[in-house]
């Protein structure tokens, strides 16, 4: 995959959305990038993507990590061989040895028979380990021989493993801290840290909001849209879980919402006030925007009331009473001070 991000809007379709963009699948992952900090993101990854460096992923909860972690390898020339993951703070320390080393028949209770581990099952392709930094000390021990390229045995086994696979790792945490701390080894940390990638949080990049939250609606109700007045409520909130907990919000409403356009009272109530602050006046009158266009007009004529008027397709008489109306404008009388208004 080399598709260019920086033309991510390229095959928007005529009288689309403008925020509309492009859904790139990487490993199976849809990508909607619009911002300019997530295209750079994705730049320096094809980057580095050819490069056999152990990468560390930083990045709140939900910001997108794996799917940069699956870009990684797409760019790599070990796109053809195995991807493998793990969450390493779904099991405990004697589960994560054996699910990363595998085991020998017989090994423990239940083994009945051998298992290959995820270093194995990823040899020569990606071995992704998320959330690094809640591996024990021990485990983080076990996993810097091994990324240091010394072979090891599977749990109950006489014979040695050697396998060569791309590391790519992802924290939430700051490694360095805990580092600092004495609750993440340094040497692991270094080695890790070859080079370094973070994911903005999704408040950072605004421009990627509307259009994820209208591919989310997509996959969930077709048809569904959003009004411009909830889309900029969506883009004022924090979003605290990043895209995470977009999608779960458009899931939600793609199931409540009876109607085909999702407004603002749809929206959760701290969703709403954001609502209620981007609303625009609701009596804006014709005769306030009357009044824009005439002296709008007097600042292209640079006072001068015949070419205004001219310009304004009205009689100067005409223009002369609308401005004897607008008298009590001081704000708007401001816009004639120190022009001639023959």
């Amino acid at each position: 995959m080399k598709d260019d991000f920086d033309s991510a809007s390229s095959g928007t379709r005529a009288g689309a959305p403008q925020d509309e963009a492009d859904v790139r699948w990487i490993q199976g992952m849809p990508a909607v990038i619009c911002s300019i900090s997530m295209k750079k993101v994705m730049r320096f990854v094809e980057q580095i993507g050819a490069s056999t460096a152990a990468v560390l992923i930083s990045g709140e909860s939900g910001t997108g990590k794996e799917l940069v972690a699956r870009a990684l390898h797409e760019y790599s020339p070990r796109c053809d061989k195995p991807l493998v993951d793990l969450n390493c703070a779904a099991l405990p320390d004697h589960l994560l040895e054996s699910e990363l080393f595998g085991f020998e028949k017989g090994a423990f209770s239940g083994a009945e028979s051998a298992k290959p581990g995820l270093f194995e099952l990823a040899h020569q392709g990606t071995l992704f380990l998320d959330e690094i930094a809640e591996l024990s000390a021990k485990s983080q021990s076990k996993l810097l021989r091994v990324l240091d390229g010394y072979p090891y045995y599977r749990l109950g086994g006489t014979r040695k493993v050697q396998v060569t696979a791309r590391i790519i790792a992802a924290t939430n945490a700051d490694l360095e801290q805990q580092v600092r701390e004495g609750h993440f080894r340094a040497d692991l940390f270094h080695r890790l840290n070859q080079v370094a990638v973070t994911v903005p949080p999704l408040r950072q990049r605004t421009e990627d909001i509307a259009p994820l939250a209208r591919f989310f609606l997509s996959r969930e109700r077709d048809g569904l849209g959003i009004s411009e007045v909830a889309v900029a409520a969506l883009t004022a909130y924090a979003w605290p879980g990043n895209i995470r907990e977009l999608r779960s919000l458009m899931a939600r409403l793609a199931m409540t919402v009876k109607g085909d356009e999702i407004r603002a009272e749809d929206l959760p109530r701290e969703f709403r006030a954001l609502a209620a602050a981007e609303e625009p006046p609701a009596a804006y009158s014709l005769d306030k925007l009357e009044e824009e266009v005439i002296f709008h007009a007097l600042e292209q004529a640079e006072g001068r009331r015949k070419e205004a008027a001219e310009m304004l397709g009205i009689s100067p008489r005409t223009l002369m009473r609308r401005l004897k109306t607008y008298e009590a404008n001081q704000a708007r009388r401001a816009v004639c001070g120190g022009l001639e208004c023959n």
